[in-house]
């Protein structure tokens, strides 16, 4: 069983009552202040991430929204990735896990689900003077054959590199799976040779490239009988929350209901909020 770091972390209170706003101050990691606690793995924009002092993102805003509509406290809590479902699972000191969360068949045996609020791509990280082989705009796993691969510990792209190796074209091959603690991490053993190439969900890649020049990422694709019919490794995020919390499951789906709800020009608030925190919009 992975442990949750014993240090200092930084905890976002969002206390929504008659007349208040959202507050935030400093609290010792596994102190319940809250009528509920959310997990999250900081960073990881534009869902979740540090923005002067404060855990700030799409998922936060989610979060946010439910404690509003709920008229309940929710204390936002950072810890290590791999713990989430754990936690949320024991429901001893978290409710619900938000952090960019995939829904997969193993996970959901232990947890809940939201409905998906998000789809994401996987994608490959690689120095540019060291690229795979390429088919046109994508990347093959065949191509990461014989490869040392890594990817953040427990995320979906070590899942899915963990399977390619055991069961799929991988199985064989020689390919190596170093698992790693974040995608930034990934991405320096990228840069010093110690991993080839690294696998991580879309935007996480795109947010890592954008912060390190030499390093480049296309998206990762199962083949097809043909080239044309290649198609890309797929996801969808969700909440999960505990399973003995109906009244909190009931409201994150249907404020997601809300926030995925398009407008006029066909974009929801969820892709709004994807934007600005991506820094590609004027808001």
């Amino acid at each position: 069983m992975h442990k949750v770091k014993r240090t200092l972390y930084l905890v976002l209170f969002l206390l929504v009552t008659a007349g208040m706003g959202m507050s935030v101050w400093w609290s010792i990691n596994g102190e319940k202040g809250a009528d509920y606690i959310v997990e999250t793995n900081v960073p990881f924009a534009p869902f979740e991430f540090y923005e002067n002092r404060e855990i700030v993102g799409v998922d936060v805003d989610i979060v946010s929204r439910v404690a509003e509509k709920m008229n309940k406290t929710i204390q936002v809590k950072n810890v290590e990735f791999d713990v989430i479902i754990d936690n949320v699972e024991a429901g001893r000191i978290a409710d619900a896990g938000a952090a960019g969360l995939t829904i997969t068949p193993a996970r959901s045996e232990r947890v809940n689900f939201t409905i998906p609020y998000y789809n994401s791509v996987q994608y490959v990280i690689y120095n540019q003077e060291i690229p795979p082989s390429l088919r046109d705009d994508h990347v093959v796993w065949e191509a990461l054959a014989g490869s040392k691969l890594g990817s953040q510990i427990g995320s979906t792209g070590y899942l899915f590199i963990e399977d390619e190796i055991e069961n799929g074209v991988l199985a064989g091959t020689g390919t190596v799976l170093k698992g790693i603690d974040s995608h930034q991490l990934a991405a320096d053993a990228i840069l010093a040779h110690i991993i080839d190439y690294a696998v991580a969900d879309e935007l996480a890649a795109k947010f890592i490239i954008d912060k390190n020049p030499g390093l480049e990422a296309l998206p990762l694709y199962y083949s097809g009988a043909t080239r044309e019919e290649d198609y890309p490794v797929e996801e969808s995020y969700a909440i999960a929350v505990n399973r003995d919390r109906t009244e909190l499951l009931e409201a994150f789906n249907e404020v997601l209901s809300e926030m995925l709800t398009e407008n006029e020009e066909g974009v929801t608030e969820i892709d709004r909020l994807v934007l600005k925190y991506m820094g590609l919009s004027d808001e």
